[in-house]
């Protein structure tokens, strides 16, 4: 058995439950599997999501979960009818939407969660 091989589980936290679950669940519209006093449980394709109720943490500056989409355009649209605002960054050239294309053209766009994780979307060439 390797790695390679074997289901990936992400993990990510929240010190607000409540929130947290009507964002992922409502807003970016994963099915909720379990709500456990340790952890929200959400589905993502083939992935497990596990959002880990904590006390206190510091959000990470960087991304911590993101999404490869067909059409980033559209599910940038969709989310921000959804009341998501998407991030802007001194020095990237993002377009109106919110969306950056890397020098391999791969298309990003950045926003958080309740609890200030970065999340991201991701159309590849």
């Amino acid at each position: 058995m390797t790695l390679g091989d074997q289901e990936l589980m992400a993990f990510s936290q929240t010190t607000q439950p409540a929130r947290a679950k009507a964002f992922y669940g409502n807003v970016l519209g994963l099915p909720l599997e379990e709500d456990t006093p340790f952890a929200l449980v959400f589905r993502a394709g083939v992935t497990t999501l596990r959002v880990q109720k904590v006390e206190a943490f510091s959000a990470l500056a960087f991304t911590s979960l993101g999404w490869k989409v067909p059409d980033i355009r559209a599910a940038v649209r969709q989310l921000t009818h959804r009341g998501v605002a998407f991030e802007r960054y001194p020095g990237m050239s993002q377009d109106v939407l919110g969306i950056w294309q890397s020098p391999s053209g791969a298309q990003v766009c950045w926003f958080k969660d309740p609890d200030g994780n970065t999340l991201s979307l991701t159309q590849f060439p």
